[in-house]
């Protein structure tokens, strides 16, 4: 951080002095006018020189703030919005920090660039990843402001703040705005980030609080920009036939047949990926068009004879075999505590259960999409837009496939119409940029819902065998754990054919155990799809397997599951490795010091959720159950309680759902609430319909008729979210809601019908 702290550059070399990234106005704070208005759909750059020169003037210590002379404050946001109200929420914690009006501030979308830091919006990172970091880059600019008004007031910096806009002179009561010392605090040095000092937290004005949604009118309205949404003069559309088995090429197909289609322009062969596949172009033809219809029909008539590869024999009943057959037998052990085996051998009851979960495909509401404009100018460049959650992948993948240095590639971000990870990937982003540069015109490719569930980066396929000894009084006194699942790690290097500690961390190794004799196991599976994470990634699975297997240990026992769970997790405290049973712990890139294993806030939400769900009173209900699951995810603790009722004519629905989250410090309380709700939605879509199977290496779906989505209709009539209040660092937000709702509501199922789930689809399953 230190370098995009300290660094000298401008504000407008920061977002691209090329285009200046794309502006949507702040709706919601003020009525004013915008740099660019978020409903024009022309994405050439307007900023004149003359704008660029008289903004480059100011303060601007770093890339992510400038204060102009007419006091206006411009924030750079450099994550993508997708829909999580990260535009709403980051840039309110720099204002706050640096103590200006949000009355008085504009919001800019940074692009692709690496003077950003880390700009993936992904991994439930945008605030916990970067928290402190944003708030340094404000109070750098907010401690220049201070020192050129104490300078030309003459009194120590240490009696000056800020507050509305403003630098006070505390015992004075003297104000100069912000725009009237910006020229001055820009000719400030610089302070290093071990100087800076941040506000008390108690001064940060919006933290905590519901926000408005600064977006929210532009969504209403029509004139928020999408990926599809932009157009640029003689530009054509691409609809591109990929193989439909990884690894699989085109043979013969008829480009004389879908030029004939009116409106086709072009037909262009893609070249081929190899190995290791990573974000690369999938191959095929691209049908270019002047409408997205008629390239849709030249598609059709292309009839492209299909060579399927070597994973043409995948076949998602066989594998499934396959997988459970590996956690039949022993793995790799990366949690070892105690002699878990000797302690099996020697138990006086054990337990076992297998789970399976399939892959899960992402179908954000937006298919993937991405303009690209190639020039020939000096070498070649390309201007890029797209709803991309990391335009620095984007470019960096770009720059490769049309030969460029980095510097030549501009990658603009839209709005996300939804993302839970596909869209990190770049694929769809550098197949515009190889097409535009084959056409000669600017491209914009455009996947149908077809293709988005065909060609995806599939959640991957898992199973796992879990096996519990209890002594003769019920105590859990060993746990084994194995887990079967092509990693994403195949992805970069396709001779990765098993799960590794980056993976486990994800909901087996950082599980506190009050047991003494623990395992956990990776065992072997081998890759035939492309890989990649999805909205909570395996942590769906593996709280899965954990939050059901617990409810079968406490069925076992005749115990209440929810007395079973707590006595597992153990007391409240901070877990150390050696008691995990591991060296070490990714810990989702986060320190331990910072962010431990603690078993207590595990156990409040557990506490919490139950009282709020009258889980005491369960017994009492008819034809209604209620199911008990948490988990730790991204540094957050979640605990979800879901009731399930079933009607007269048998068929089961969740009809309320509780959820207590606690992620440490929160900005936007409002849109912690929604993440929490549309992770019960989400959560709920995975548990009753399931994902995607493969016939001779092929997905068998298409489109929404067979990859279900939760209805209105079956959504629960009351959600309740409970935000716990913590001064702690702050946790993720956007995916540890979704790991525990499949097996509370699997639990629910049981309790209610006495059918115990073990995979997704469950609506699938038959209850008598």
């Amino acid at each position: 951080m230190q370098k995009i702290i300290s660094s000298r550059r401008t504000f407008l070399e920061g977002v691209g002095v090329s285009a200046v990234g794309l502006f949507f106005g702040l709706y919601a704070y003020a009525d004013q006018p915008t740099n660019e208005p978020a409903g024009d759909t022309d994405p050439k750059p307007k900023t004149s020189s003359a704008a660029v020169e008289k903004t480059s003037v100011g303060l601007n210590p770093n890339v992510f703030i400038h204060v102009a002379p007419d006091g206006w404050v411009t924030i750079v946001c450099h994550r993508s919005e997708m829909g999580q109200g990260i535009r709403s929420s980051l840039p309110v914690l720099l204002a706050d920090e640096l103590g200006a009006s949000m009355q008085k501030v504009k919001i800019v979308q940074a692009v692709g660039d690496k003077a950003y830091g880390d700009q993936n919006t992904d991994g439930s990172n945008s605030i916990r990843g970067i928290y402190e970091d944003m708030r340094t880059a404000a109070a750098t600019a907010r401690m220049m402001l201070i020192g050129a008004a104490a300078t030309r007031w003459k009194v120590a910096a240490d009696t000056c703040t800020t507050d509305n806009h403003a630098v006070i002179h505390g015992p004075s009561k003297r104000q100069l705005g912000f725009g009237d010392i910006a020229v001055e605090a820009g000719r400030m040095r610089i302070p290093q980030p071990a100087e800076v000092k941040l506000r008390p937290t108690q001064e940060l004005k919006n933290v905590g609080k519901d926000l408005p949604l600064l977006d929210g009118p532009a969504y209403v309205t029509g004139k928020a920009v999408f990926g599809a949404d932009l157009r640029l003069p003689n530009m054509l559309v691409a609809v591109i036939a990929r193989p439909p088995v990884v690894g699989g090429k085109a043979g013969k197909f008829e480009a004389k047949a879908a030029r004939a289609v009116p409106g086709v322009k072009q037909v262009i062969e893609l070249p081929l990926p190899k190995q290791p596949y990573m974000f690369q172009p999938w191959g095929g033809v691209a049908v270019l068009a002047e409408n997205t219809w008629a390239a849709m029909k030249g598609r059709d008539a292309l009839k492209v004879n299909w060579e399927s590869g070597p994973n043409a024999s995948y076949n998602s009943a066989d594998y499934r075999k396959s997988l459970l057959a590996s956690v039949r037998k022993p793995g790799t052990p990366l949690r070892k505590l105690g002699n878990t085996e000797s302690a099996l051998a020697e138990a006086a009851k054990t337990i076992e259960a297998e789970y399976y979960v399939p892959h899960l495909p992402h179908v954000a509401m937006e298919p993937p999409t991405a303009l690209a404009h190639y020039r020939r100018d000096k070498g070649g460049s390309c201007e890029v837009w797209a709803p991309t959650q990391n335009p620095q992948a984007a470019r960096t993948e770009v720059a490769r496939v049309l030969g460029l240095d980095e510097s030549r590639v501009t990658v603009h971000v839209t709005l996300l119409g939804g993302g839970f990870g596909r869209k990190s990937k770049a694929d769809f982003v550098s197949e515009a940029a190889f097409l535009s540069k084959a056409a000669g015109v600017p491209v914009r490719v455009q996947f149908t819902r077809e293709d988005d569930i065909h060609n995806d980066y599939l959640n991957t396929v898992s199973a796992q065998h879990l096996t519990a000894g209890l002594d003769k009084n019920g105590k859990v006194i060993a746990w084994r754990h194995r887990t079967a699942f092509p990693p994403i790690g195949s992805l970069f290097n396709p001779q990765t054919k098993r799960p590794g500690l980056g993976d486990l961390q994800q909901g087996v190794l950082d599980v506190p155990l009050a047991i003494p004799h623990i395992s956990a196991e990776a065992c072997e599976a081998e890759s035939h799809v492309r890989t990649g994470w999805l909205r909570s990634v395996y942590n769906i699975f593996h709280a899965f397997a954990v939050n059901s297997f617990i409810d079968e240990i406490a069925h076992a026992r005749g115990q209440d599951p929810r007395e079973t769970m707590l006595e597992i997790f153990g007391p409240a405290r901070t877990v150390p490795l050696a008691e995990l049973g591991v060296e070490q712990l990714q810990n989702y890139g986060a320190s331990l010091e910072k962010h431990p294993v603690d078993a207590g806030r595990l156990r409040h939400v557990v506490e919490r959720v139950t009282q709020n769900a009258g889980w005491a009173n369960r017994k009492n209900l008819k034809n209604r159950a209620l199911g008990l699951a948490a988990h730790r995810s991204f540094l957050s603790y979640v605990g979800v309680v879901a009731a399930v009722t079933r009607n007269d004519g048998g068929t089961l629905r969740v009809d309320e759902a509780w959820l207590v989250v606690d992620a440490g410090t929160i900005i936007n309380t409002d849109r912690v609430r929604a993440q929490m709700e549309g992770s019960l939605i989400n959560g709920m879509s995975h548990a009753f319909y399931g994902g995607v199977t493969h016939k001779n290496g092929a997905v068998e779906q298409n489109n929404f008729d067979g990859v279900r989505l939760i209805r209105m209709g079956e959504e629960p009539t009351k959600i309740h979210i409970e935000i716990v209040k913590s001064s702690g660092a702050p946790g993720g937000i956007g995916e540890p809601g979704v790991p525990p709702v499949a097996p509370a509501i699997a639990n629910a199922i049981f309790a209610l019908t006495g059918k115990r789930i073990r995979e997704f689809a469950m609506l699938d399953q038959k209850f008598s």
